[in-house]
């Protein structure tokens, strides 16, 4: 049949209100079916001033048709030439399905899912602009907006907070998209819509500090005063034991019997009835050595006297390093963990909701083992606090796939298990995970499928988006593939967080909001010479001292 009949089923009153029709209903197979398109009716449709008609047909632009009294609204994903009719043929994948206003012939009420499937032969038009701003107009959940509804420039896209953060949340890019204050947009926005929230972000390299300023309390090596004595067992093996294999087996189970005992010490372990070696008792390293000494020095021990050794001097060690002054600390053995849980998780926040736990000044060999410890301490919060008046609390990782590695080897395994542990079952405790990251592919496997809402900026790599696209819903196949095509600052938003899959060029944050991640001007600040002498003299003094 010629391009042209095929084109022309359509009624005097579409006509009057929508316009020609721009193609068919060509194949249906459920969630992804196929369309013809008339080549010349897109040459026309390309000349609209509105840029979503403009748009039309386009690979990641909506189409609409109509089933009864409904508009049913798809996304273009793939489109071919058809030599038989010279149209052009598309893959598109149902968005969801809206009522018909009966004077404009415009689409309202809109909502996700498809009840009713359209028939071959069913007319094809373009989504307007007006037709858009139906499309994602934000319902009366509690969200916030982010930015614009690509490729519109006054469709306001909405995320809805509570859909969001219980069903976690992961921020994905390539390193120069724009990650870093995308993120910072995004709990700004949280933060304004709740003053009195739980935020507790992972920096790893302090650059969201200057961006919370306001609204925040940053703590790093200076005020951070994480006492040792929170650490479970399996930390306290991460820190102290040094060995492998065998040895390792034998380390640990020395360290442990020593380390109940020195908790046992405490006047607070006469109050609790059964004491375990993950007991959060505050004891002192001394005592813990003390014990060690007097273990090695009996004729009975079943080992000989290395194993005892290798702990001591570790721990000594670590209490002699100034580096290590923020946790091991002989000032941190008074019982503060109600004041450190109330400063860490802003309880009450007096509206400063978010704290940002800068880690880059820390050693490297213990910085897994302090994001553990304030993981694990969010997780065991919410469990023991069940019973009281719920307080949810956000965890957000920067750089997650350090912490969540798809390595099962090496160190760093507590706050893998931890993190694993609040991606499975945090929900039901109140307990919301945030990860960003630029490397998807190397977080733990099922990890990214826990996440609910996926915030996808450009990604480079092709097992990154590979990754990312195993992650997605089906339905967002077509916004999926636009991945490498993004520009600086735009995003690929799916999944709950969502009413349906959106591509969003984010908005502009306040320079005294934006984190401290811009890159340098090389060849600007190449231009600028004087005071070097000065520059080394301090740079090398903070150096020497550890920041301090």
């Amino acid at each position: 049949m010629p391009a042209a009949h095929q084109f022309s089923s359509v009624t005097a009153s579409a006509h009057s209100s929508l316009g020609a029709p721009m193609g068919m209903v060509f194949q249906i197979a459920g969630s992804s079916s196929k369309i013809l398109i008339d080549a010349a009716r897109l040459a026309v449709l390309a000349q609209s001033d509105d840029p979503c008609i403009a748009m039309a047909g386009q690979v990641g632009s909506q189409v609409k048709m109509r089933v009864g009294n409904c508009w049913l609204v798809a996304s273009v994903r793939a489109m071919a030439l058809d030599q038989a009719s010279q149209g052009i043929v598309a893959d598109i994948d149902f968005l969801g399905e809206g009522d018909e206003e009966k004077l404009t012939g415009r689409i309202y009420r809109f909502r996700r899912g498809v009840t009713r499937y359209p028939t071959p032969g069913t007319d094809i038009f373009p989504v307007s602009g007006l037709d858009m701003k139906q499309i994602y107009a934000a319902d009366d959940r509690a969200h916030v907006q982010i930015g614009t509804v690509y490729p519109t420039t006054d469709t306001r896209a909405a995320l809805y907070v509570d859909s969001m953060l219980g069903k976690h949340f992961a921020l994905l890019g390539s390193t120069g998209t724009g990650k870093s204050t995308s993120a910072a947009l995004i709990l700004h926005r949280i933060c304004d819509l709740s003053p009195q929230g739980h935020i507790v972000m992972i920096d790893p390299h302090g650059e969201y500090g200057a961006a919370f300023t306001g609204n925040g309390a940053v703590y790093d090596v200076s005020n951070l005063a994480l006492p040792y004595w929170l650490m479970n067992f399996e930390e306290h093996c991460e820190v102290f034991v040094t060995s492998q294999g065998a040895d390792r087996t034998v380390d640990s189970d020395i360290l442990a019997k020593c380390l109940l005992a020195a908790r046992s010490k405490n006047r607070l372990a006469e109050s609790i009835g059964r004491l375990t070696v993950d007991s959060p008792i505050p004891y002192m390293l001394s005592d813990l050595t003390t014990i060690l000494q007097n273990e090695m020095g009996k004729l009975d021990k079943g080992t000989n006297s290395l194993p005892y050794m290798r702990l001591k001097t570790k721990i000594d060690e670590i209490k002699a390093d100034p580096r290590y002054s923020f946790m091991f600390s002989g000032m941190l053995v008074a019982d503060t963990m109600q004041d450190f849980i109330a400063k860490i998780f802003r309880l009450p926040s007096n509206g400063k909701p978010i704290s940002i736990i800068d880690v880059s000044a820390m050693p490297s060999d213990i910085t897994s083992v302090v994001v553990s410890v304030l993981s694990r301490l969010v997780f065991d919060y919410a469990i023991w606090a069940r019973d009281e008046p719920q307080r949810p609390i956000l965890l957000v990782c920067e750089e997650a796939h350090r912490y969540i590695p798809n390595s099962t080897v090496g160190a760093g395994q507590a706050v893998r298990k931890i993190l694993e542990r609040i991606a499975k079952e945090g929900r039901k405790y109140g307990v919301s995970l945030g990860l960003i990251t630029q490397r998807p592919s190397d977080l733990a496997e099922g990890v990214l499928s826990q996440c609910g809402t996926i915030i996808s900026m450009r990604l480079n790599n092709d097992r990154d988006q590979a990754f990312v696209k195993a992650a997605m819903p089906e339905g967002a196949r077509g916004f999926l593939d636009s991945i490498p095509a993004l520009r600086n600052r735009e995003a690929i938003i799916c999944g709950e967080g969502v009413a349906v899959p959106i591509r969003v060029s984010l908005d502009n944050l306040e320079e005294h909001r934006r984190p401290a991640s811009s890159d340098p001007s090389f060849t600007e600040l190449w231009r600028q010479t004087g005071g070097e002498i000065d520059i080394l003299d301090r740079t090398i003094t903070r150096w020497r001292s550890q920041g301090r």
